[in-house]
């Protein structure tokens, strides 16, 4: 799928690098690279169909297999993307990548042609990969990867795409998903070692371990960090507790968890499978569920967005929803519940209006992936994916409560 001006809303990261703002910190074998969130385009946006898309082409890889579908799912058809501009070669030529854990093939050439330098290595093995949204396939080669100064792989496989479909606008995908999901994409090699294991197999990172802070769109600060090896301290205002992956599949082919979900104290979503999916906008939840809480709220379906909207009394009796996940309870508070007021307008919604973020995700509980925590719940949660332990990591931040939507 492309990138049309009024398909998408967009928010890019951008690799800081002023002197009073240093985006890499070696701390204990970690490295912490900072970004900048901004809006990129407004237009009518239905972003829970877009979501659902998204869910179904995760289910449909998943009963397919990844040894024999060689799929993967990227983030091209989400409302909101992620990219950082990644050096490869020396002399490095910078390419626009989208930043996906929903992913783990590292390539690029959808755009901006690959120039191979004295660090290149053609390795002779083909790579294919089908995403919900598009696809690619070309050479695999190996080469020199700077995500910053300083913080530099040395023989990264990535794909050099000879053709793609779906990534205009971007050169590709640096694709920090587990890397079980590269089976069966690069010929002749079973699972090829992501951005991340080479960190750790070179000595940068001391775990295979990514953490992610983001800030709400609305806030005032808008830096927000990637942080391979582990988490950083300083952005979170309570301890990281862990949770295993799930076993049930679909959901175990991707981030998943085991959660439940409720709301005013009510369970609304029983103990089942989904994933923590930085790729998908909002909280998508089984229809059951979702039914349960459009009776609750009093929300009603607008058409142009997807969302549910709510009067301004309905949202001042708004109770949290709470995500107990292990033995953690993480809420979305009222305001954490709703579309920042101040850019209803970028999905051609009414400014006045109140959106809700908490979306049907197109089958009832029982299907194996049940629900995903995307970026409007992680905006107010940090999150640890850590490949070293098979787990997931939450805490909660200064934003977590905030009031800025």
């Amino acid at each position: 799928m492309m990138f049309p001006s009024k398909a998408f809303l967009s928010i890019f990261f951008v690799v800081l690098s002023s002197a009073d703002a240093s985006p890499l910190r070696p701390d204990a074998g970690k490295v912490t690279l900072s970004f900048a969130a901004r809006v990129n385009v407004r237009g009518a946006v239905n972003i829970a169909a877009a979501d659902r898309a998204r869910v179904q082409a995760m289910k449909q890889a998943g009963s397919m297999g990844k040894r024999v579908g060689k799929s993967s799912f990227s983030i091209t058809n989400a409302i909101v993307v992620y990219t950082a501009q990644v050096g490869v070669g020396s002399p490095a030529t910078e390419y626009t990548l989208l930043i996906d854990t929903g992913s783990s093939n590292t390539w690029l050439g959808a755009a901006t042609s690959y120039s191979p330098t004295s660090t290149s290595v053609d390795t002779g093995s083909t790579v294919s990969v089908s995403y919900g949204s598009g696809s690619f396939s070309g050479e695999e080669y190996t080469d020199t990867v700077h995500l910053s100064t300083g913080l530099v792989i040395d023989e990264q496989s990535i794909g050099v795409a000879s053709s793609s479909q779906g990534f205009e606008g971007v050169d590709g995908i640096l694709g920090v998903g587990p890397a079980d999901l590269t089976e069966g994409t690069v010929s002749n090699v079973d699972v090829v070692p992501t951005v991340t294991d080479n960190l750790y197999s070179q000595g940068v990172i001391g775990t295979k371990a990514l953490g992610i802070f983001f800030v709400p769109a609305a806030a005032s600060d808008s830096v927000g960090e990637l942080t391979f090896g582990g988490h950083d301290s300083s952005k979170i205002t309570s301890p990281v507790t862990y949770v295993s992956l799930t076993t049930t599949s679909p959901a175990s082919d991707y981030w998943g968890i085991d959660q439940s979900i409720s709301y005013g104290g009510s369970t609304i979503l029983s103990e089942t499978a989904g994933i923590v999916d930085t790729g998908t906008t909002l909280v998508l939840i089984a229809s059951n569920a979702f039914s349960t809480y459009q009776t609750a709220t009093g929300g009603v379906l607008d058409a142009t967005t997807g969302l549910l909207k709510i009067t301004s009394s309905q949202y001042a009796k708004l109770q949290s929803l709470t995500f107990k996940i292990g033995d953690r309870a993480y809420d979305l508070t009222p305001n954490a519940q709703i579309w920042p007021r101040s850019l209803n307008t970028y999905l051609g919604g009414s400014s006045g209006d109140i959106y809700l973020i908490v979306a049907d995700i197109g089958s009832d509980s029982g299907s194996g992936l049940d629900f995903i925590n995307g970026y409007t719940f992680l905006q107010r949660h940090y999150s640890v994916f850590d490949t070293t332990n098979n787990q997931v990591g939450f805490a909660t931040t200064i934003h977590t409560d905030d009031t800025s939507n």
